[in-house]
């Protein structure tokens, strides 16, 4: 007991250094935060399944590995299935983009998370949202500032399907409101971004450090943009991520005989960690 407080007094160290690191601007970003960070440990002890998943080893041909995991340490990584991206009348929907791909991924997605809590496993939401005075949005002839403004009308006020006012991809709006079917329960993480990854003046690093997590299980859209903006990160900082392709979409290049969502898949199962599905993962779930 006393070797496992040690560690865990080492780990909320860590993750108080590494957000302190961020300045100013992560500051915040965390919402849904336990009061306690010993309320974010799951149970230690050690609980090894292990599922099937694809690596591509020359980057043409896929294989199937059966790949092992520790559910202890294990977190859920939801990322960015939000209304702007996933509902209609959100971001994407307005600006003419095809959804249906992102709302195929919220039946599987749903199930994992379900699975997931049955398990013990923490699941961490991350979400894609700017302040309201749009600081955080980059400078002014920045790559991010610029796009957003002016492919998707971000800050722009809309009138939400429910009927409520709202801000395109504005923080605390009906836009960065998780879709209905995949809503945080009280005890889940939920982390603002203002960037693709996950990682990028965020606290995910450091509350992934205070669960001690080594594998992550990635669901969310969109597969080439944030979700593998959010891998590399995670390979980066050796993390072991493992993509749930059905529980993931891309509207670009979808129309295209070799789509995007394709490609990203080839990507991250050649270099970037694993690709399995929802299926074979809560098959797994089920010895625990």
């Amino acid at each position: 007991m006393k070797k496992e407080t040690q560690e865990l007094s080492r780990r909320q160290m860590l993750a108080a250094m590494a957000i302190s690191s961020l300045g100013g601007i992560a500051k915040g970003s965390v919402i849904n935060k336990p009061k306690r960070a010993d309320h974010l440990v799951p149970d230690r002890k050690s609980r090894v399944v292990t599922f099937d998943a694809q690596v591509s080893r020359d980057g043409q041909r896929s294989v199937t590995v059966p790949i092992s995991i520790d559910v202890a340490k294990t977190v859920i990584i939801v990322c960015d299935m939000q209304n702007d991206f996933g509902a209609k009348g959100g971001m994407f929907d307005r600006a003419g983009n095809d959804i249906s791909m992102i709302q195929r991924a919220v039946g599987p997605t749903a199930k994992v998370l379900a699975s997931a809590r049955r398990a013990g496993i923490k699941i961490v939401y991350l979400k894609m949202g700017f302040r309201p005075d749009l600081s955080d949005l980059g400078a002014s002839d920045s790559v991010n500032r610029v796009r957003h403004l002016e492919g998707f009308k971000v800050g722009e006020r809309v009138r939400a399907p429910d009927g409520r006012e709202s801000r395109i991809l504005i923080r605390d709006n009906w836009g960065t409101d998780i879709v209905p079917e995949l809503k945080p329960k009280a005890d889940d993480v939920v982390i603002y971004k203002h960037r693709f990854s996950g990682f990028y003046q965020t606290e995910l690093d450091a509350t992934l450090k205070t669960l001690g997590a080594k594998h992550l299980i990635f669901t969310g859209c969109t597969t080439s943009v944030c979700v593998e903006s959010t891998i590399r990160d995670a390979m980066f900082r050796d993390y072991l991520p493992v993509l749930l392709a059905d529980c993931t979409g891309e509207p670009i290049g979808y129309s295209f005989p070799r789509s995007n969502h394709e490609a990203s898949l080839l990507v991250i199962k050649t270099l970037l960690g694993w690709v399995s599905g929802s299926e074979e993962f809560i098959k797994a779930l089920k010895e625990v």
